[in-house]
């Protein structure tokens, strides 16, 4: 089966990570776009808007028969929008902030191929466990926080800082296979391996959702 290129528009690496997971190589061609909030800008507006405007911006860099995708993920709680923390104070401030709640996080996909724009979207709920002021030190200690949206890595082990868990891992951590699978068939791409596997092996995770994203459904 031939594929088209793939091109990821982002430099994350826990996205690289993830979309290799799909089976076909792919490059990296990161998006440079303005990632400000809107004034009055809904966050599902905004998170789709971003994710919109960085595949468009590295669409018309390499032409319509390449596949690119692009996505954004932000972490809610309530009405706040929060970012990655500039600080420790502003890291310990938003972990603080979520422990022991639950929260949302959503991720966006932008898909352009062949003059067409596909969007997903999961949303998923994240409830926190109630960790101790030392955790979090020694978690801020390690450096991790400061490139991650909410201050925090689902995947991290030392901290592990989720428990109960029962949405999309992958999106947690900026990208959610499932949707990006049935985005490819939506597009008529064909899948190289079994996606939806392949990210539960890899992180060891049994995904309660998985049947119900590559089913159609609105799910996450």
């Amino acid at each position: 089966m031939t594929h088209p290129n793939l091109v990821l528009a982002s430099n994350s690496p826990r996205r690289r990570q993830l979309i290799a997971l799909a089976g076909w190589p792919f490059r990296v061609l990161p998006a440079d776009v303005d990632e400000s909030r809107h004034q009055y800008e809904a966050p599902i507006q905004y998170v789709q808007r971003l994710a919109k405007n960085k595949a468009d911006t590295v669409a018309a860099q390499v032409g319509p028969d390449a596949l690119v995708v692009a996505a954004d993920t932000i972490v809610i709680d309530g009405d706040e929008v929060l970012g990655k923390p500039d600080s420790a104070a502003e890291a310990a401030r938003m972990l603080g902030q979520l422990r022991g709640r639950s929260h949302q996080v959503y991720t966006a996909l932008g898909f352009c191929y062949k003059a067409q724009f596909l969007a997903d979207l999961c949303v998923t709920n994240v409830p926190m466990r109630t960790y101790s002021g030392a955790e979090v030190g020694a978690y801020i200690a390690s450096g991790d926080p400061f490139d991650k949206a909410g201050a925090y890595a689902i995947q991290h082990a030392g901290f592990h800082p989720v428990e109960s868990f029962t949405g999309c891992f992958a999106s947690v951590m900026g990208f959610p296979l499932c949707h990006f699978a049935r985005s490819l068939s939506r597009l008529g791409i064909g899948q190289v391996v079994d996606i939806s596997s392949a990210c539960q092996v890899a992180l060891n995770y049994t995904c309660p959702v998985a049947a119900a994203v590559l089913s159609g459904e609105v799910s996450g």
